[in-house]
This record gives structure tokens, C-alpha cells and sequence, in this order.
């Protein structure tokens, strides 16, 4: 069964909220003192597949302050910028012949397994360093200067 793009989105948002994530601007986030972790689903143009883009904007780096607002979640990048991992992209594959409630499982151990996770590490300067030393997640400028 084809999912469609506003009932993928409604799952999405409702897993997030339940994972902790608030959803603003189109985006979903949680936030430190330090930093913002940013979700945010982009669709392809070519097919109905999403991509989902993980980012986090670190407090401090290149003497910026963020704060929440529309253009971190579609027009800036992020001091970290990655996808979600391998393993779950087909439940952004709106065409792939799982089941609703496949889709609602694979989804959910992404938060679970990974987004939760990973929310937790990079929303600390401590935790990002740690990731960065091993190569866990790309070393940028805004990451090597903590």
C-alpha cells in the first residue's frame, strides 16, 4: 500500500512528539543550552521518497546564537548535518510495498534506536566532541574548535 505524503508526515510528527520532539516551522527540535537538534523531512524531486535531514546548530560556534526558528529547519545546513542511517530508508520510501504498520515500527526504532540517541550525545559540546574523536560523525570547523 502507497502511503501518501500528508498521512507519512502525520506518522512522522506523531512519533517525534511522543520521542520528545517539538514540532515548529515545519521542523521538528529539541533543544540545550548548548545546542539545537534539528529534524527535518525533505521530499525528492524525482520520486515519493523523503530524505531525512538531521542538524544540529552548536550555541557559541563562529560567535552565532541560534535560536528556533524557520530557516534552521529548510535553508540553513547545520554545524553537523547527516541523513538518517542506511537501515531505515525505507520507511521514507513512500512507493516500497511495507505495510502501515511496518512502516510505523521501522520508524519508531529510528527514534529509538538512533534518533533519541544521537538527540541525547549532540545536544552537549562534551557529547559532540566525543563523537567527533571517534569518527562518529564528520569533523568541521564549528565541531574541531570545541
Amino acid at each position: 500500500m502507497i502511503l501518501k505524503t500528508t498521512e507519512f508526515k502525520q506518522l512522522f510528527g506523531e512519533i517525534s512528539r511522543k520521542n520528545g520532539f517539538s514540532l515548529e516551522y515545519g521542523g521538528w527540535f529539541k533543544e540545550s543550552n548548548e545546542c539545537i537538534f534539528v529534524l527535518d523531512l525533505q521530499k525528492s524531486n524525482y520520486s515519493n521518497l523523503y530524505y531525512l535531514n538531521i542538524k544540529v546548530f552548536i550555541q557559541g560556534s563562529f560567535g552565532r546564537q541560534y535560536s528556533k526558528e524557520k530557516d534552521l529547519v529548510k535553508k540553513k545546513v547545520g554545524n553537523i548535518f547527516i541523513r538518517q542511517p542506511m537501515e531505515y530508508n525505507n520507511a521514507f520510501d513512500l512507493e516500497s510495498t511495507m505495510t502501515d504498520n511496518e512502516r510505523r515500527l521501522l520508524l519508531e526504532n529510528l527514534f529509538v534506536n538512533f534518533l533519541n540517541v544521537f538527540s541525547n550525545k549532540v545536544l552537549t559540546k562534551a557529547g559532540i566532541k566525543e563523537l567527533v574523536e571517534k569518527n562518529e560523525i564528520p569533523s568541521f570547523p564549528a565541531t574541531k574548535a570545541l
